[in-house]
């Protein structure tokens, strides 16, 4: 047994919020109880104590939206790389980097990213990949880099015709493949999704046959009118929008996720409503690809089940969160825009999409949910309660203020230092296949 106290416990539990002098007590993969910390030291004698010194207990961050094929673009200059615009920046950056992946790569880019994910808090992970340049085996580096490190963490193979159709048939069967090999696992470590790319490089044969292998408790993963381009795709081939060319396609339902949904309209929001089906934000990469502000505050409000994700811009979810409030405030010109929406995204939506797929209880303190917990390194000048948690974390908290971060009941990393993979070692291992991917790409 692991006691984690004593600090202010922040449960998300909407019946007992925050425990100013609480310990969280973990028994194996699960919280066995959640109350004053001196109480249960008392109870559980022998329990193995982390000390919160006083600071921030919190559930583990969950990550809705993440791109680990990203990790080495960090810096990255690709010759002659000079975008005019949102088709520009994904053939010539980051499909670039995806062509020249290797599976050795992806296992170093997955090891790169899960190890920040873990400093940052974060212990639950949809990933949404990406290596046209070595797809078979690919997701199966990553869960074997996700392993090790011992994160929760939910894959899929985003589907493409865009290097041909023998690839896209390849994408498929990475998805197949590592959808089969879930079940038969049946950890509630590691699950599978349809990745896909967008529609606009996906034909209708590819979309039937993406559905067609797609058993009925798995969903779809797939970004959707991420830029204005996707949408005058659709239009002028399809003469449809969107969301609704996913629905002919039997996409949409309580399983899929649909990332971005910038240029999407309200018949568009009622429909993904009208099937349940799941959107994700991430403000800092539409603004950074200058792809515009979609409308989330509406659809929210509307009430589709809507997450945080970071798109692989990021991995610290603090970060998003902040970005996300401003952003919304600065479009919609409404001081008042965001306060509560962005939030409930990150710490309500997340973990009940997250629990979608995954068994145990997420993103919540309480007894029977799952060990994913985290110490953070946070004492306020001013007066926390129960009303004004979420105002602490935007102003004043950041994922380097993780101190302690536990997965499933194991500690992967304590007092900042990394207890399940020699640290120094694998980024020197992730420095030289990052060399050897821009190497590849410049020539």
């Amino acid at each position: 047994m692991i006691l984690i106290g004593e600090g202010r416990v922040i449960t998300r539990d909407k019946n007992n919020p925050l425990i100013k002098k609480g310990g969280v007590l973990i028994d194996g993969e699960k919280i066995l109880k959640v109350g004053n910390y001196e109480e249960l030291k008392k109870e559980f004698p022998n329990a193995e104590i982390i000390d919160a010194k006083g600071n921030l207990i919190m559930p583990g961050l969950i990550n809705t939206h993440e791109h680990i094929y990203s990790a080495f673009a960090r810096g990255l200059s690709v010759k002659g790389y000079n975008p005019n615009g949102f088709l520009d920046i994904l053939d010539g950056m980051w499909w670039t980097i995806d062509r020249n992946l290797t599976l050795d790569g992806t296992y170093m880019s997955a090891i790169a990213t899960y190890m920040d994910c873990i400093k940052n808090g974060v212990t639950t992970v949809f990933d949404h990949h990406a290596s046209y340049g070595a797809i078979e085996g690919s997701l199966f580096r990553i869960a074997d880099a996700a392993d090790k490190l011992g994160v929760r963490t939910c894959l899929c193979y985003e589907v493409s015709d865009r290097d041909g159709m023998e690839k896209s048939r390849a994408a498929i069967k990475e998805n197949t493949d590592f959808i089969k090999y879930t079940k038969e696992k049946n950890s509630d470590m590691v699950k599978a999704m349809m990745g896909m790319h967008a529609q606009f490089t996906m034909s209708n044969e590819t979309l039937d046959l993406c559905r067609k292998n797609m058993p009925d408790d798995v969903g779809a993963h797939i970004h959707v009118a991420e830029g204005i381009e996707d949408l005058y795709d659709s239009l002028h081939k399809y003469g449809t929008r969107i969301v609704n060319r996913l629905m002919d396609h039997d996409i949409l339902g309580p399983k899929t996720i649909t990332a971005h949904c910038i240029y999407i309209n309200e018949q568009e929001m009622d429909l993904l409503k009208e099937t349940d089906t799941m959107v994700v934000h991430n403000p800092e990469s539409n603004m950074g690809n200058a792809c515009g502000c979609p409308p989330t505050m509406k659809i929210f409000q509307k009430g589709i089940l809507t997450g945080l994700g970071t798109d692989g811009y990021t991995h610290d979810m603090y970060e998003s969160y902040k970005v996300g409030n401003l952003l919304h405030k600065h479009s919609l010109c409404d001081a008042n825009a965001a306060w509560g929406e962005i939030p409930s995204m990150l710490f309500e939506g997340n973990r009940k999409m997250a629990n979608r797929y995954f068994n145990a209880p997420l993103g919540i303190l309480e007894s029977g949910a799952a060990a994913d917990v985290i110490v953070v390194e946070y004492d306020p000048v001013t007066p926390l309660t129960a009303d004004n948690i979420n105002s602490h974390l935007l102003f004043g908290v950041n994922g380097s203020m993780t101190k302690t971060t536990i997965c499933n009941g194991k500690v992967l990393m304590k007092d900042r230092e990394l207890l399940v993979i020699d640290e120094a070692k694998a980024w020197a291992d992730a420095r030289c296949e990052a060399k050897k991917l821009a190497d590849r790409i410049n020539g």
